[in-house]
């Protein structure tokens, strides 16, 4: 229960629940950024894109 608030990293999930009076029934695990897929750009390319469209 120590880790991160997924919502407002700044609290801990106990201290979430402590405020709140409330208790775990159950829960379901997730992980940040699950299921975003981040396209593998070569920055030299990159930058040659940038140039090349200000020409």
């Amino acid at each position: 229960m120590g880790q991160e608030y997924v919502k407002d990293p700044d609290i801990t999930v106990e201290k979430l629940l402590r405020d709140q009076d409330a208790s775990v029934k159950s829960f379901i695990r997730y992980e940040v950024g699950e299921g975003i897929e981040l396209d593998q750009v070569n920055f030299a390319d990159e930058v040659k894109a940038q140039v090349d469209a200000l020409k």
